[in-house]
């Protein structure tokens, strides 16, 4: 269903951004299991073994931070199409090109200001 705060050239992206945040939610719940505490009793576990373990696990820890980072990014960008703020740059409040949000809904500043160097 369409949520009706939404601007109506927003709706596809809205609805890109609700199956993406539930893919994710359903990623994160599936892979709960990769980042359990590590075993470190070496009579169960080589050590080589548990060095894998303990690899895998930050490998996985690393894998959630960006997931929960990607999820956040959602939540902006839906509160912001509510708000009617989506679509225009944060940094300089010009619109951004609509096919820079169709490659990448989550895009907040606009190729000009992208392109800036850090300061």
């Amino acid at each position: 269903m369409a949520d009706s705060r939404v601007a109506p050239e927003w709706q596809a992206l809205h609805a890109r951004l609700l199956t993406l945040r539930e893919q994710l939610l359903a990623i994160a719940e599936a892979s709960a299991v990769a980042g359990q505490t590590v075993e470190l009793d070496q009579a169960s576990v080589g050590r080589l073994s548990r060095m894998d373990a303990l690899q895998g696990q930050q490998m996985a820890l690393a894998t959630e931070q960006r997931r929960q980072r990607q999820l956040q990014q959602i939540a902006v960008a839906l509160r912001r199409m509510e708000q009617g703020e989506y679509g225009d740059c944060l940094a300089c409040g010009a619109p951004i090109d609509p096919r820079r949000l169709e490659a990448d809904p989550l895009a907040t500043h606009c190729i000009a200001c992208a392109d800036r160097p850090a300061r």
